[in-house]
């Protein structure tokens, strides 16, 4: 059997970055007192037989799970120099993410973005992803899974394209060991981090986890440093074989200051460095002189303070059968101070190159949660054929106050775009009077699940899921000045399935196909307005039929996936009174995936994923100007067709490794009219990574190499849009004892 030996999935980008592959779950051992790295080859390099925690609670392995799963593991997190969610969720196959301020590391995938993506904790969904997710470091997941198509059936309301499943590091029995990562670079950006992993007794082990990250801004954006820190803890008891129970306590806080809310367009010929990264039907243009402005009031940002505590109890009582039970709970607080939208206004005496008005808002979320999930399980013979059966139930509380005010452009003064002067932040909540409203929301969940694989033949296996859910919403809409209550008590009680088959057509080979189903609200459940909050979920179904294959000696790994979403009852306008939204809107994506790693020789490792996505609004109209205009035809937002993401590493006689990486992302649009097209761009990454002793790793890593000028992702108006980060270099030294 090949392997890879390297050290444990704690090591940084640049230590990790000393080996071509890293080993497949399981086998990377904690008792190695160096840091030789010992490269061959490797069995099954894309883990099609290991489990995903995110993709089934049968304990089925990503090769019997008929849809696509991908699994990226803290080693493969640092092999790829991937420090943030935001750039892990833009290394996987077919996904885009951007920093937009109210929603950090937002994904788009397969077609649909934002809520309809599901993003959760161990296993465990709090909110809508635009509510809770952050853009904390990777320091503390021992890996990032991704089950891509809807997911309602396992997850329920809003996993219409796909599910991300952050796993945090835990004990491990027998393993003593310790961890450390620095780093400097580019933008005076600074990261520390450690983990140490500790057993106490044969039957009992902890772990903690800590870091630390700052940088001047990791966009090189003026006024905008940023930081983020993180400790995670836990212990495991494992009493008997049978018997075990983890506790476990996560705190993360991040800050971005002066929010940056992207580059605003402005008018092709006010531009001194108009580039082609976007296009628009109205002129405007990206002007790179404009590359660094940050528009924001001093003292404006954007933070969030979360802890979350968590107990599972896990026992196998014999027979098959075993009895999971897992407790949650989740606090946060966080704020989003920050100038939401520019308007250029042409040159004047006292604005000679231009100047943007500039509203301003001050949003507060405070967030309490807690979740109780109980699944029973069973794997035994029906009729001599092998069935796996999980049944559970679970509950959840949501309490959620948020303060939302906005203020009109005349609220902060005009500033000119060449040389914007820092603004104060403003003062007095009078600026507010227009817009000062309080959503004070209690959400509660309770659902009843269960899941079935039955082996028809040793190669043939039928899966099946279903899902029924009771949320109730009691919300009400404060107007903080005059008093006003608005006040609503919707209930929604949606059904999810799925039904799908794998089949091990060789040894090497398996192929799949599945249909599933799942719902979504017509915006966040937690954030919706009254008037939204009384429309019905919307309903969402997929196909997918693919292949899992390992071949050439286990050297190779290729997987590939064709599909179709289609998501019904979304927003549109009422045909016979333009200003009343209605439901009846339809939305579709159908696109293709490929995903491969290989290694020729025992030295060089390839590996690479690929996608095409046909997304577009079936239905849709808006009100423009007091008119219904026709939408339908037209790409969704943020959408690319096209995404590309290869490597190569190769590992010279004396242990140096030599990483290249490269992305592509195609055009994509930042308005539903498809108006402003933001071009595709192409980014490259080297490594050079050189053990220094048994102990250290130091590694040299170049990002975006060729200085490409392009638009990441767009923001809250359609006319502002994320520039991606310049040319950056970073050192780092990462040990293992």
């Amino acid at each position: 059997m090949f392997r890879y030996y390297l050290p444990s999935g704690a090591l940084a980008s640049c230590l990790l970055l000393a080996a071509p592959a890293f080993a497949q779950s399981g086998d990377t051992t904690g008792d190695r007192s160096d840091m030789t790295i010992v490269v061959t080859a490797l069995r099954d390099p894309l883990k099609l037989d290991d489990q995903a925690q995110a993709a089934s609670r049968l304990g089925l392995s990503i090769r019997e799970t008929p849809a696509s799963v991908e699994v990226l593991t803290q080693q493969e997190l640092q092999l790829r120099g991937l420090r943030t969610a935001r750039e892990t969720f833009n290394d996987v196959v077919g996904a885009i993410a951007g920093n937009v301020p109210g929603n950090p590391a937002v994904v788009s995938l397969r077609g649909f973005a934002g809520n309809t993506v599901s993003i959760l904790q161990d296993g465990v969904r709090v909110s809508g992803s635009t509510v809770v997710q952050r853009d904390s470091n990777n320091w503390h997941y021992d890996r990032v899974e991704v089950l891509k198509g809807p997911a309602s059936v396992l997850y329920g309301e809003g996993a219409l394209a796909g599910v991300i499943n952050k796993v945090t590091r835990k004990p491990v029995l027998n393993e003593r060991h310790l961890d450390t990562l620095l780093t400097v670079g580019s933008f005076d950006t600074t990261l520390a981090a450690g983990g140490v992993n500790l057993p106490l007794s044969s039957t009992l082990a902890v772990r903690a986890d800590a870091s630390y990250q700052r940088s001047d801004s990791l966009y090189d954006v003026d006024n905008n440093d940023t930081f983020s820190a993180g400790l995670t803890a836990s212990a495991l008891w494992k009493a008997s074989d049978r018997l075990s129970l983890l506790v476990a306590v996560d705190h993360f806080e991040d800050r971005y200051d002066a929010t940056y809310q992207g580059l605003p367009l402005i008018p092709g010929r006010y531009a001194l460095r108009p580039t082609d990264a976007v296009t628009s039907s109205t002129g405007l243009v990206a002007d790179r002189a404009l590359r660094r402005r940050n528009y924001n009031p001093q003292g404006a940002y954007s933070g969030a303070d979360e802890t979350t505590a968590r107990a599972r109890l896990g026992w196998m009582s014999g027979n098959g059968w075993t009895v999971a039970l897992d407790l949650t709970g989740y606090t946060a607080k966080r704020a989003f101070l920050l100038a939401d939208t520019q308007t250029f206004v042409g040159p004047s005496a006292a604005f000679p190159n231009g100047a943007f008005r500039q509203s301003y808002q001050d949003f507060r979320h405070d967030h309490q949660f807690w979740n109780a999930r109980a699944v029973v399980g069973n794997d035994s013979r029906v009729a001599g054929m092998r069935n796996r059966l999980s049944v559970g139930i679970e509950h959840n509380d949501t309490d959620f106050v948020s303060l939302r005010q906005t203020a009109p452009p005349s609220a902060l003064p005009t500033v000119d775009i060449r040389d914007p002067a820092v603004i104060p932040l403003p003062s007095t909540a009078a600026i507010f009077t227009a817009g000062n409203i309080t959503f004070d929301s209690r959400l509660k969940q309770t659902a009843v699940f269960a899941e079935n694989a039955l082996n028809l033949t040793p190669r043939w296996l039928l899966v099946g899921g279903v899902r029924w859910d009771h949320i109730a919403l009691d919300r009400r809409t404060i107007q903080n000045v005059s008093g006003t209550v608005d006040r609503n008590n919707p209930t929604f009680d949606p059904v999810s399935w799925r039904a799908g088959t794998t089949w091990e057509a060789t040894p090497a080979l398996t192929l799949y196909a599945q249909y599933t189903t799942a719902v979504s609200p017509v915006s966040s459940i937690l954030l919706a307005s009254i008037a939204n909050s009384r429309f019905r979920l919307t309903t969402g179904r997929a196909y997918e039929a693919g292949f899992k294959a390992s071949t050439w000696g286990g050297r190779a790994s290729l997987t590939g996936a064709a599909y179709r979403i289609e998501q019904r009852d979304i927003l549109t306008r009422d045909p016979t009174n333009p200003a009343l939204a209605v439901q009846g809107g339809r939305q579709s994506s159908q696109g293709v995936e490929l995903s491969a790693i290989v290694s020729p020789v025992k030295a060089l490792r390839l590996s690479g994923g690929v996608s095409y996505t046909d997304a577009r609004y079936d239905e849709l109209s808006e009100l423009v100007n007091g008119a219904r205009v026709e939408r339908s035809g037209n790409r969704p937002i943020n959408i690319p067709s096209t995404t590309v993401n290869l490597s190569a590493l190769y590992t010279l006689a004396a242990k140096v490794t030599i990483g290249g990486f490269f992305r592509h992302v195609g055009a994509f649009y930042t308005d539903t009219a498809n108006t402003i097209r933001v071009a595709g761009h192409d980014v490259l990454d080297a490594s050079l990574s050189v053990p220094v002793s048994q102990h250290a790793t130091l590694t040299l890593r170049g990002r975006n190499l060729t200085d490409a000028f392009y638009g990441e992702y767009s923001g809250y108006p359609t006319t502002n849009v994320y520039i991606g980060a310049p040319r950056s270099f970073e050192v780092a030294l990462a040990t293992r004892f």
